[in-house]
C-alpha cells in the first residue's frame, strides 16, 4: 500500500491515549500540561539535546530510557526546568513516581518533559494537579492528541501533527506524532519536543536505530535561528498493537517501517520551519553538486542560519550574494566561478553571471509566496542536502526580545 497519509496525531496508532489540560505553569486559561499514556508497556526510544547544558527532565529520561520500557510521557510548557541544579532533578524524578503513582504502572515507565524559560523552579504542584486532571481526561481520540499537542505550544502559532500507515508483514502499521517547536532551532538531534507512537511491534534495539535514521534526515535537517536548546527530546513509542511479527532485524519490515517512520518526521521538520517565530515565508535550502555529503550539508546549513539571507527573504530581495558566501564561509569546497544560485527554478547567478533586469523580475516573482526554494549548485560533484528554515522578519526580534517578560 505504500505510505498513506492519515489526520490525527499520537493518538493514531492503537494502544494510546493523551490528555492535555491547562494548569497556571505560566498563564492563564491555556493547556499547559500534557498526558500520553499507552495501554501496556511499550518499546520505547528516545534522542536529546547534545548541549552539554542539559536540563532537569533530560537528564532523567537518558536514565529512564535505557531500560527500554516507557508507558507514559508526562509534559509540560511555561518552564524548562533547565539551570535549576538538584532541586530540578528532585522535581523531575518527584513529577515521574506521582504520575506512575496516579497511573498505577512502573515507576521506572516514565518519561518527563518540560519546555519554556530556563532558569526558573518548576511549579510542582500546579504541575501534578494538572497531571491528575489529564489522567481523568486520557481519551483515544484525534481531540484528545490535538488538545495534548496544545499543551506543549510556547511561542508555536498552530499545533504540529502528523500520522501515517503502511502494510508490515500484512499488517496496517500507523505511525502519528506532534511536536512543538518554533524558536532556538538548530538541530544537532533534534530541536524541539517530539513524541511518535506507533502500533509497530519493534524490539527496543531497532526501535532506536530506527529513530537515529530517521532523525538524522527530517528533525535534524530544521534551522530557525541557530540556537540549541537545552530541552529537545524526541520520543518514540512502539505499542505492538498491530499485530505483526516482531522487527527484530534488518529486512524489508524494518525499512518499511523506517520509511512511515521518516515520513512523519518530515512532515513534523516542515511544520516546525514553516513556524518558526516570527516567519512569513518557508524556506527549502537545497545545495547540490558538492564534493561530499558533508560539504553539502555545510554549506546547506551555513546558508539556512545566515542571518543576512533569511532577512533578504524576508524582505522578498533576491540578494544571492548572501547565499553564495554563506556557502563559501562554511568550510565546503566551492568555487563562485562554477556555482549556480537558483529562487524557485529562476537562477539568480550562475557561474559569474549575474541576473540583469528581466531575469530580477522573474526572481521577485518567485519569492512572492509563502513559500521558497533556495537552491545552489556547486557543480563539483554527486551529493546534495536540503535543509528546512524560515525567514527573519521584525517579528522575530519582538517576540525574543520579551520571552522571559
Amino acid at each position: 500500500m505504500g505510505i498513506r497519509r492519515i489526520s490525527g496525531g499520537v493518538c493514531a496508532a492503537k494502544g494510546f491515549r493523551a490528555a492535555g489540560v491547562p494548569a497556571r505553569i505560566k498563564y492563564e486559561g491555556r493547556n499547559d500540561v500534557a498526558l500520553i499514556v499507552s495501554d501496556a508497556p511499550c518499546a520505547a526510544a528516545a534522542m536529546f539535546t547534545t548541549n552539554a547544558v542539559a536540563a532537569a527532565p533530560v537528564v532523567y529520561d537518558r536514565a529512564v530510557v535505557k531500560g527500554g520500557r516507557v508507558q507514559a510521557i508526562l509534559a509540560n510548557s511555561g518552564c524548562a526546568n533547565a539551570c535549576t541544579g538538584e532541586d530540578g532533578l528532585r522535581d523531575a524524578e518527584l513529577s515521574a513516581l506521582t504520575t506512575a503513582g496516579e497511573l498505577g504502572i512502573d515507576p521506572g515507565h516514565v518519561l518527563v518533559a518540560s519546555t519554556g524559560v530556563i532558569g526558573r523552579r518548576l511549579p510542582v504542584d500546579r504541575l501534578l494537579a494538572g497531571m491528575k486532571a489529564a489522567a481523568a481526561k486520557l481519551e483515544r481520540s484525534e481531540a484528545a492528541g490535538l488538545a495534548a499537542e496544545r499543551a506543549v505550544m510556547t511561542t508555536d502559532t498552530k499545533p504540529k501533527e502528523a500520522a501515517v500507515q503502511t502494510k508490515i508483514g500484512g499488517r496496517t502499521v500507523t505511525v502519528g506524532g506532534m511536536c512543538k517547536g518554533s524558536g532556538m532551532i538548530e538541530p544537532n538531534m533534534a530541536t524541539m519536543l517530539g513524541f511518535i507512537t506507533t502500533d509497530a511491534a519493534v524490539t527496543p534495539a531497532m526501535l532506536r536505530r530506527a529513530l537515529r535514521l530517521a532523525v538524522d534526515v527530517t528533525f535534524n535537517h530544521v534551522v530557525v535561528d541557530g540556537d540549541e536548546s537545552t530541552n529537545d527530546s524526541v520520543f518514540l513509542l512502539a505499542s505492538g498493537a498491530a499485530g505483526n511479527v516482531c522487527i527484530d532485524k534488518a529486512g524489508p519490515d524494518f525499512d518499511a517501517f523506517v520509511e512511515a517512520l521518516t515520513a512523519v518526521g518530515e512532515s513534523l521538520a516542515r511544520q516546525m520551519a514553516a513556524d518558526g517565530e516570527g516567519a512569513t515565508k518557508f524556506v527549502e535550502v537545497c545545495v547540490r553538486g558538492a564534493k561530499t555529503r558533508r560539504d553539502a550539508e555545510r554549506a546547506a546549513r551555513a546558508i539556512a542560519k545566515s542571518p543576512l539571507a533569511k532577512t533578504s527573504w524576508f524582505g522578498k530581495d533576491p540578494n544571492w550574494g548572501r547565499v553564495l558566501a554563506a556557502a563559501g564561509y562554511s568550510g565546503a569546497a566551492v568555487d563562485d566561478r562554477r556555482a549556480e544560485v537558483f529562487y524557485g527554478r529562476t537562477w539568480a547567478y550562475r557561474m559569474g553571471r549575474v541576473a540583469d533586469a528581466a531575469q530580477l523580475e522573474k526572481l521577485e516573482r518567485e519569492m512572492a509566496g509563502t513559500a521558497l526554494k533556495v537552491t545552489v549548485d556547486l557543480h563539483l560533484g554527486d551529493f546534495a542536502a536540503t535543509i528546512y528554515t524560515c525567514d527573519f522578519s521584525l517579528d522575530y526580534v519582538h517576540i525574543n526580545a520579551d520571552y522571559t517578560t
